[in-house]
Formats: structure tokens, C-alpha cells, sequence
């Protein structure tokens, strides 16, 4: 079955899709994008990925490119034609075509709509048996962390020096020597005293992750104690245990952290918990889903 791509209103051969070689979006990366995952059909934390598209786009005055509802449409149908069950929906949206300068193109311009569908399995026993390591690099991203930027050019170094060391992720450390987030995660880790912590998202230090919300939710609901504060590197070195979260790669146990063994290397009880609440929450088609918050 061959791939489907969507691109202005069009589903075309995916090896055929194609873009205006003056979309803002190549030339500046002046746009946003989202990734929602798609699990035994369904589409997760769709309200949390809309909400926060939305929200981007308007932080950086670019319209939605069609109402919400006509959106939701069209994602329905890319998951029809391309007749994936599991896997990665990709929305991105440019500022549109226009000849080549800094300041914004005539309002007249439309902004561009591609999405993209791929193939992805979920094998939950695998994924939470596979506890992986993470490196620190400096973070040395743009100031405006909130907005999910389709500039990835600080991410995609930070991953390759994770791949470069053998390591499955990337955490960024700001200038004052704290880990901001993953390069494509938010990152967390357990104290000795049981306690989640997570970098906060107040001052654009950090994108909101949708996960990072529901897994917000769920620790409210299950009277897990939770703490948004910066932690250091040399703190999350010791803590009892430690995992990523990202819409697709879901929950990823942390083994170690620039060579440091976290707990015994292997998924511990709070993370295993917490991997079991949200697939559960995850995997309930009737449930309400959480709405995304940008603060």
C-alpha cells in the first residue's frame, strides 16, 4: 500500500509530494508543526496537539490554515487512506509562499498544510523493558522553547550527539547549568524520597509537552507527589529513578545519564506505574482527555 501525504488540500503519492521552493517554511523555518501519535487507530491526545497548534501559530501570527473541525477531518482521512493502525501523524503548518524577505508576506498569503503518516509499532512489554541512556549537551536553543518550532537545527545536533555516544537521547543544560528537556522529550526524574520532578514550563523555558500534561494529570489523580523546580545534572546522577516522555516515543525508562547508572539500570517502580496509568489512560478511546495548558 503506498504512503499518502496531504498537502494544501490535496492526497497525493507520498514519494510525489512536494512544496514551493519559496515556502517560508524552507527558507526561514517559519512555522510550526505537531506530532500526534496513533495507537490501535486512534488518535492520542488529538485536544492536547490542536490546542498547542493553535496556540504556537498564534504566538507567532500565523492563522490556522482551516477550522479545527475541517482539520480533525482531514487527519481522519490521512489515517484512512494510508491504512495505518499504529503510528506517527506529522501536521505541519508554514507562514506560506512568498518571495524571499524577513518581514511577513501580504496577509493575502495562505499558510501551507502538509501532513505526513508513518508506520510505527508500540510494543509496550518491549518499551518498558528497554531502559536507555541519555547524555547532557548545552542547550543552545532559541529563547522561545514554548513555541513548537519547525527550527530543530539545536535538537537535531543535541540527537546526533546522543547517537554519536550511544545514547538514546539527549537532555540540554541552560547557561545556569540546569536540564531544560530532551531533544525531542521532556525529561524527569524520581528522588530518593519518591518525589517526580520536571523542569517547569514557566518562562519559555521548556515546550509543554502533551504527554507531560496527561502525566501531570494522572500523578493529581493517583496522589503521586509531584514537583515542577530545575534540577542540575549532578542531582539527576543520583536519583532513584529517571525517564523521558514524547508523544511517540510515549515513556522511556533512563538506564543512565552521561555514564552515570540510574537506579539498577532498569525501569523502576514509579516509572512503571506511571507507564501503566498512561497507557491505560492512553488506551481508553472513552476517556476524557486532558486539555493542554501552555502555562
Amino acid at each position: 500500500m503506498p504512503r499518502i501525504a496531504y498537502v494544501n488540500g490535496r492526497y497525493i503519492p507520498h514519494q510525489s509530494a512536494q512544496i514551493h521552493i519559496e515556502d517560508r517554511g524552507f527558507q526561514f523555518a517559519d512555522g510550526i508543526y505537531e506530532v500526534v501519535a496513533l495507537i490501535d487507530g486512534e488518535l492520542r491526545d488529538e485536544v492536547g496537539h490542536l490546542d498547542r497548534l493553535e496556540r504556537s501559530l498564534g504566538e507567532i501570527a500565523v492563522a490556522m490554515p482551516m477550522p479545527r473541525r475541517v482539520l480533525q477531518i482531514a487527519m481522519r482521512e490521512m489515517v484512512r487512506r494510508n491504512r495505518i493502525k499504529n503510528g506517527a501523524l506529522y501536521i505541519q503548518v508554514s507562514r506560506g509562499i512568498a518571495a524571499r524577505d524577513f518581514k511577513f508576506p501580504s496577509p493575502a498569503v495562505r499558510p501551507t498544510l502538509v501532513m505526513t503518516l508513518r508506520h510505527m509499532t508500540f510494543d509496550i512489554p518491549a518499551r518498558k523493558a528497554a531502559a536507555k541512556p541519555v547524555v547532557t549537551v548545552p542547550d543552545i536553543r532559541w529563547k522561545r522553547r514554548d513555541i513548537k518550532s519547525t527550527a530543530l537545527l539545536g535538537q537535531v545536533l543535541a540527537k546526533q550527539i546522543a547517537v554519536n555516544e550511544g545514547a538514546a537521547e539527549a537532555w540540554m543544560v541552560d547557561d545556569d547549568g540546569f536540564i531544560t528537556e530532551g531533544a525531542s522529550s521532556n525529561a524527569w526524574i524520581i528522588d530518593a524520597k519518591g518525589r517526580l520532578i520536571t523542569r517547569p514550563a514557566a518562562h519559555n523555558a521548556i515546550l509543554k509537552g502533551v504527554t507531560r500534561s496527561a502525566l501531570q494529570a494522572l500523578c493529581k489523580q493517583e496522589g503521586i507527589e509531584f514537583v515542577e523546580r530545575a534540577f542540575t545534572p549532578k542531582e539527576a546522577y543520583k536519583a532513584r529513578e529517571a525517564f523521558t516522555s514524547s508523544a511517540t516515543a510515549l515513556i522511556m525508562p533512563v538506564s543512565s545519564i552521561d555514564g552515570h547508572k540510574i537506579g539498577n539500570g532498569k525501569i523502576g517502580p514509579v516509572t512503571d506505574k506511571l507507564y501503566d496509568l498512561y497507557m491505560e489512560y492512553a488506551m481508553n478511546p472513552s476517556r476524557k482527555e486532558q486539555k493542554w495548558n501552555p502555562r
